[in-house]
């Protein structure tokens, strides 16, 4: 990674490099950043300062494990819940379990989005569309299977790990219409 002036451009090493092309967006730990630069297997992203500001990324370290995942394409299936790539705020794991078979994740949000949070609603988490539960003011709870743990990140996460949250599109626009219709 290198600084440039207040934006951060992250070299990222992935075997997807080579079906990149400039100006492609490419969710990193849920956030969608522009590829500006290829070169072999490593390709470059720029993240600007209110990204930086409002995600995980500004505590990225070389080599850290990261989440990608390129942009839906028209006519492809869709699974999961409509993910932007727009992380809304970041997190903080307050708790982690091991199951018998899975893991519990427990994360603290900032509670001025405890209205986005519904039982068992969707939520992203370093760009993994999850079902949320044990929902309170400001935490939430996912249960990660063997296969999510063993292919994303999630098997880096510990208390005390900060990660990105994006909350679900449709719950922001209906909550943003009954702020608007309230005023």
């Amino acid at each position: 990674m290198k600084a440039s002036g207040s934006n951060i451009d992250f070299y990222i090493e992935s075997n997807i490099a080579g079906e990149l092309k400039p100006d492609q967006s490419v969710a990193h730990n849920g956030v969608c950043l522009t590829v500006t630069e290829i070169n072999g297997n490593t390709y470059t992203v720029t993240a600007v300062a209110e990204t930086l500001a409002k995600t995980n990324l500004r505590h990225w370290k070389p080599g850290d494990a990261v989440n990608i995942e390129r942009s839906l394409k028209i006519g492809d299936r869709l699974d999961g819940h409509f993910v932007q790539g727009h992380a809304d705020a970041t997190a903080v794991c307050i708790d982690k379990q091991t199951l018998e078979g899975s893991w519990l994740f427990s994360f603290r949000f900032p509670e001025r989005f405890a209205a986005l949070m519904i039982e068992k609603g969707s939520v992203c988490v370093n760009g993994v569309s999850l079902t949320a539960f044990n929902i309170a003011k400001d935490s939430f709870t996912v249960t990660i299977i063997p296969f999510t743990y063993t292919h994303t990140n999630f098997n880096s996460i510990e208390k005390g790990s900060i990660v990105n949250i994006e909350f679900d599109v449709l719950g922001k626009y209906l909550l943003r219409r009954e702020q608007l219709q309230t005023n």
